[in-house]
């Protein structure tokens, strides 16, 4: 009989790259050192007045010749975080224990290999036609970035994408829990990489979501955007009993869909509270029991004030929370893994960043909003992400009872 278990899953691996570098070090040393990694956009053919969370050197990144097939940024990006923080051997460790066909691979994107695409069109022949190198389903579709983790860890589980908008590499980790509770998968890589294109810059750009001459500074009463990230965050995930002692725990997730508007949050913050409670229910949590909480906090005005009124709604004004946006800026579809992987080291730290650039809240804020680096004892840390079209998701990640 399969263990039915949804919760806990042991965080047996975890890795990260970020504009701060390849690794989990960077990410670490900057969140102590309150030194954030967006600069002045010199992305080529982006708009101008800009910054952005660029990964140093991703374009040199070189595939293993025999899957060069796969070649793109998103997975040069992929590439990095497999070679960072012994992840591939973590995993190769898995795979040996349970088997190749035991291992699942579930991570999200939401734009994958676009930026390939974008090379290419611009390299169309007098007809046309797009360069005989292009390989559409090797780089631009989403199915790619699974396809090539697969591939690279020489798995044979499970391979499949998920594409929620900004919750993307949160909600990897449900479906992840669904597969080793049902029995197909022993071990699950999930997570999520997002890679910068001009069709996200230039796509925020016109809807009005960037922050405009400066960095993003999620929390401020005068935030004036977004500053778009590129990431990968990669997490093993396995029941607890089969990961190493004493290695953190993710101890529920919840998700909800509002469908309230195609981009702009529900203004209650309604289905972001019934995805909190949710992944409360599932770790078996009052909300007095979370120590932090780690705001989705992208910088709009909109999004900040409605997760405010959410988060308070449900913690009320005595637990900290702060958004980590402002050093590696909105990784969209990466980001939920990312700040998964900072709610590790906050544990293991016992960190509460607080919102970087900011000297005080919005006084039209009800939340406890942090502004400045605390240390504290942390058991429990609640993680939000929310995305376009209405969809959250919660992760409570802590320690062992």
């Amino acid at each position: 009989m399969p263990d039915t278990r949804l919760w806990p899953l042991s965080l047996a691996a975890a890795t990260t790259v970020t504009a701060l570098g390849a690794g989990i070090a960077p990410l670490r040393r900057a969140l102590h050192a309150r030194e954030g990694g967006l600069r002045p956009s010199a992305f080529p053919g982006g708009p101008e007045d800009i910054w952005v969370g660029q990964v140093p050197e991703v374009e040199a990144v070189e595939l293993p010749p025999e899957l060069a097939g796969f070649a793109c940024r998103n997975n040069r990006l992929a590439e990095m975080a497999l070679r960072s923080d012994g992840f591939a051997e973590a995993v190769s460790v898995a795979a040996a224990r349970h088997g190749p066909d035991r291992v699942a691979v579930v991570l999200g994107t939401s734009t994958a290999g676009i930026e390939e695409t974008e090379q290419a069109y611009r390299q169309r022949d007098a007809a046309g036609a797009l360069p005989a190198s292009f390989n559409y389903a090797g780089s631009h579709d989403l199915q790619s970035l699974p396809a090539y983790v697969r591939a690279r860890l020489g798995l044979r589980g499970p391979a499949f994408a998920i594409s929620t908008a900004c919750t993307s590499g949160a909600r990897s980790m449900l479906e992840a829990a669904a597969l080793i509770a049902s029995g197909v998968a022993d071990a699950v890589v999930a997570g999520g990489v997002d890679s910068l294109c001009r069709l996200t810059l230039h796509g925020f750009t016109a809807l009005e979501l960037l922050s405009r001459g400066g960095p993003t500074r999620p929390c401020a009463a005068d935030r004036d955007g977004i500053s778009i990230g590129e990431a990968a965050g990669l997490v093993l995930l396995m029941r607890p009993e089969d990961g190493p002692p004493g290695a953190p725990l993710l101890l529920g997730a919840g998700a909800s869909s509002d469908g309230h508007h195609m981009s702009s949050p529900h203004p209650e913050g309604l289905g972001a509270v019934s995805a909190m409670r949710a992944a409360l229910a599932a770790a078996g949590l009052t909300p007095g029991e979370v120590d932090y909480v780690n705001l989705h906090g992208t910088g709009t005005r909109a999004n900040d004030a409605m997760e405010d009124r959410a988060v308070h709604h449900l913690f009320g004004d005595g637990t900290p929370c702060s958004s980590t946006k402002g050093w590696t800026g909105h990784a969209l579809g990466a980001s939920g893994a990312v700040e998964a992987v900072i709610a590790m080291l906050c544990l293991e730290d016992g960190l509460v960043p607080g919102c970087l650039g900011v000297s005080m809240p919005d006084p039209e804020f009800r939340s406890a909003v942090a502004t400045a680096n605390a240390v504290r004892l942390l058991r429990r840390v609640a993680s939000n992400s929310f995305g376009f079209g209405g969809s959250n998701c919660c992760l409570v990640i802590g320690r062992a009872a």
